[in-house]
């Protein structure tokens, strides 16, 4: 304990403070001392203590995984993430973490493994079980549910994919770090010997091998061509990896891993045109404002949404989100989270999340407080979109995505402006779906909980036609 590196971090926690818009009499507040030692330590004439450091990572997690910190500082965090599960009833106060992260590092480093190997376990149940109550009474997922699944248990993050795409994106950009798509055509015919022609077609993207033609669709949107173009980029450059990871990854069938390598060429893409930390650094400067980011990077809403969803590099990750992609008829065709709410693979999702509402009323951002049954907070963003078919005679594509995260992060999420965050009855209870949801007294339940008895009265009728009792 008496090597560990004395950590001043003045201007880093100056800065987190006028972020805000604090005086230094409310910040000492928060943090629990006097603004005399606060003047101190921003003025780095004080190095901060393992405590004070802790709490500075509780209550401003994003800003302060950016300040460079040591072993046991990084375990302390790691093990404040563990133990904020809902499975754990009393919280841990920041001087119980910083003694057990310094005094046990060996037993603290195991736990926070036990707790990862027990979430992934968790999330694999859950899928079987969904199978199983969604009728596939073997419990093997499709192809493309094989391959969502394989996303959301790494997180939404391929590191070795990503920072490959990365330096990709740097190679190609100008000075100033912007990613044309002269560019990208230019290192198509450059470096791979492929012309682009854009005209009308009912394929998007079509390559030939032979000619070392690529033709897109110029009936796509520019975000859309953009997205080709990397999408080829990626697959030309990157194949290799790709096919790599694909080939070690635990999936049951071919159709699978080559669903799984199309996955990864798009994911790949998405970090070409939004390289790794430029974009969490503008996310972080806009507030994840959705809106701008896309037109900062010139990508559609959903891109932007989809890599805010995938910024989980250790020691450097963005706002813990949720992200999700709904269609007309309630159907989740993407889904990632990496706060503690998760969805329901099968089945429609809760009729009271603003998701659903949002699909009917397309280009327009709505908000919703909302909090889940196990008394979690959570500020959501949905927005209705349209993609165009490019003719009369094709119906366009009608769908909405939903962003989110907890409320201890509302003041890095834009939407949360508008709401009433301290207000108990402004949150709306909300659940993951009808079967496993356990408010029984929900005016908008479509059918009984899975672990509930229902019991009908002839003469007596609530809003739903039976009441329900668990099954012991």
């Amino acid at each position: 304990m008496g090597n560990r590196r004395r950590l001043f971090a003045g201007e880093k926690l100056r800065k987190i403070r006028e972020d805000r818009g604090l005086r230094q009499a409310e910040m000492a507040k928060r943090l629990a001392i006097s603004s005399s030692y606060l003047s101190q330590l921003e003025h780095d004439d004080r190095p901060l203590t393992a405590q004070l450091a802790e709490r500075l990572a509780s209550l401003f997690p994003i800003d302060w995984q950016d300040i460079a910190v040591d072993d046991t500082e990084q375990l302390t965090v790691a093990l404040r993430e563990a133990l904020g599960d809902p499975i754990f009833n009393e919280p841990f106060s920041p001087e119980a973490l910083v003694r057990l992260a310094e005094q046990q590092p060996v037993f603290a480093k195991r736990f926070v493994e036990l707790h990862e190997l027990y979430r992934r376990s968790t999330q694999q149940l859950e899928m079987a079980d969904d199978a199983i109550s969604a009728d596939n009474a073997s419990g093997s997922p499709l192809p493309w549910e094989e391959v969502r699944d394989w996303f959301h248990l790494s997180n939404n993050y391929v590191d070795l994919l990503d920072r490959l795409a990365e330096n990709l994106a740097l190679s190609m950009s100008d000075e100033q770090g912007h990613l044309t798509g002269a560019a990208l055509r230019v290192h198509l015919a450059e470096k791979h010997r492929i012309t682009v022609i854009f005209e009308r077609s009912n394929q998007l993207r079509q390559f030939d091998e032979a000619e070392r033609i690529l033709r897109i669709d110029a009936g796509q949107p520019p975000t859309g061509i953009r997205f080709q173009l990397a999408y080829h980029v990626a697959v030309m450059s990157l194949g290799e990896t790709i096919a790599q990871i694909a080939e070690y990854a635990e999936l049951k069938s071919a159709a699978a891993r080559e669903l799984l390598k199309v996955g990864l060429a798009n994911y790949a893409a998405g970090a070409v045109l939004m390289p790794y930390e430029h974009f969490r650094q503008s996310a972080r400067r806009e507030r994840h404002d959705v809106d701008r980011l896309a037109l900062l990077y010139r990508t559609s809403f959903e891109q932007a949404c989809h890599r805010l969803s995938s910024l989980q590099r250790e020691s450097s990750r963005g706002l813990p989100v949720f992200f999700c992609r709904v269609d007309m008829a309630g159907n989740i065709t993407k889904r990632h989270s990496a706060t503690r709410l998760q969805f329901a693979r099968f089945g429609g999702a809760c009729p009271l999340w603003i998701v659903h509402e949002a699909v009917a009323i397309p280009d327009r951002v709505l908000v919703q407080f909302a909090e889940t049954p196990d008394g979690v907070r959570y500020v959501f963003m949905a927005k209705g979109l349209v993609k165009p078919s490019g003719g009369f005679d094709r119906s366009p594509r009608r769908y909405a995505v939903a962003l989110g995260c907890e409320i201890q992060h509302a003041s890095e999420f834009i939407y949360a402006d508008s709401i009433n965050l301290n207000s108990d009855n402004a949150a709306a209870r909300i659940g993951v779906s009808c079967r496993i949801c356990p408010r029984t007294d929900c005016d908008q339940r479509a059918y009984p909980p899975s672990d509930q008895q229902i019991e009908v009265d002839l003469f007596d009728r609530g809003i739903v036609p039976y009441s329900m009792r668990r099954v012991d």
